[in-house]
């Protein structure tokens, strides 16, 4: 059993950190929009509230429950079948936003993309360990790539593309630290290229954001706008910021600024120095990520808190990229501090499993 409050503390208060600032910016970011639909509270707010409730409490729990509880057989099929089950399910959903991507049950949304994450990082820690020495063989890749191909083959089809993609980089960073032939690696990307490459041009709006990203000034009222908007409001903090509460892209200006962009409030309202806040605290997450892997007893640990970190730092990198410009819209959201239950609650409990691996080093 896991030694009891021998938890990686630096990366606790990490954690911590990035879920209380971004309480402050999920309320900064969704009060007007609360007053313009004529709301009296702000109930994207409280719901970001009760998530973060949740999460926090999932995050304690798993710290408190071997880790290794996740290598049994019966635990890891029945939740990838599950997951399988729920990506199914959702394709035959309403569209929200142009696209299934979740279930709407009690007023709550549940986005089984996230939980793909959950399950699929688990799986190929197992796989990882079991055949350790036969990495190249097709015993480790068929159901390695089968597995996380056809979640990632079934997000893409709920018009998910970004969620997809942050499936698939961290694994191929998981298997590739497990030390698989760089053939296999290249063999990969030359499949993984055209692939996305066709899933966007297939899809006229991904399209059109890809047209916005590389021309944003050729049309500024249309493909380009987002973009625009988002490196306006990184521009206008300076330094210091305007002030929490204080932006002025986020008055019906930038497109989904509590979720897809926040990153560009938080650079409009706490200014550069916030926002390298941000980016430093996910470094203290790589680190401390990197440290817990290193320090696990097993190889299934190891690639457990390794993978689990890939996943929040890749997609942090990814939502920031969007927000400077640096990368076309994908949808993405910031882990802990953007705006979605399924997120927050998907990135606490991905933090308490690496919470959980520190503490048997």
């Amino acid at each position: 059993m896991a030694r009891k409050l021998a938890f990686d503390r630096i990366l606790f208060a990490a954690v911590l950190l990035l879920t209380g600032l971004g309480l402050v910016m999920v309320y900064s970011s969704t009060a007007v929009l609360a007053q313009k639909q004529g709301h009296s509270g702000n109930p994207l707010f409280l719901k970001q509230c009760v998530a973060a409730v949740l999460g926090i409490g999932a995050m304690v729990a798993i710290m408190h429950v071997d880790y290794r509880l996740l290598r049994k057989p019966v635990v890891l099929y029945a939740g990838l079948c599950g997951v399988v089950m729920m990506l199914v399910a959702v394709l035959f959903g309403p569209e929200i936003n142009n696209a299934r991507r979740w279930f709407v049950i009690a007023g709550l949304s549940i986005q089984p993309s996230e939980l793909a994450k959950l399950v699929v990082i688990p799986y190929l820690a197992y796989q990882i360990e079991r055949k350790r020495d036969r990495l190249d063989d097709y015993a480790f890749l068929i159901p390695a790539v089968g597995v996380t191909g056809l979640c990632a083959a079934l997000i893409l089809a709920g018009k998910d593309l970004g969620t997809a993609t942050l499936l698939c980089i961290p694994a191929c960073l998981l298997v590739f630290l497990a030390g698989i032939s760089l053939r296999w690696m290249l063999a990969g990307g030359l499949l993984l290229l055209p692939a996305m490459a066709l899933a966007i041009f297939l899809q006229p709006y991904r399209m059109a954001r890809l047209t916005g990203f590389l021309d944003p000034e050729g049309d500024p009222q249309g493909n380009g706008f987002q973009l625009l908007q988002s490196l306006i409001a990184v521009g206008s903090g300076g330094l210091f910021g305007l002030g929490p509460g204080h932006s002025v892209q986020k008055l019906h200006f930038l497109p989904s600024p509590h979720a897809d962009f926040v990153f560009s409030i938080v650079a409009e309202e706490l200014g550069f120095f916030g926002a390298m806040l941000v980016v430093g605290l996910f470094g203290v997450l790589l680190w401390r990520g990197v440290v817990a892997g290193q320090g696990a007893p097993d190889a299934f640990g190891r690639y457990l808190a390794w993978g689990f970190t890939a996943v929040l730092v890749i997609q942090g990198l990814m939502h920031v990229s969007v927000a400077l410009g640096l990368s076309p819209t994908t949808g993405i959201p910031l882990p802990f501090i953007s705006h979605g239950g399924s997120s927050l609650v998907t990135s606490l409990v991905a933090a308490g499993v690496i919470l959980n691996v520190s503490q048997h080093g």
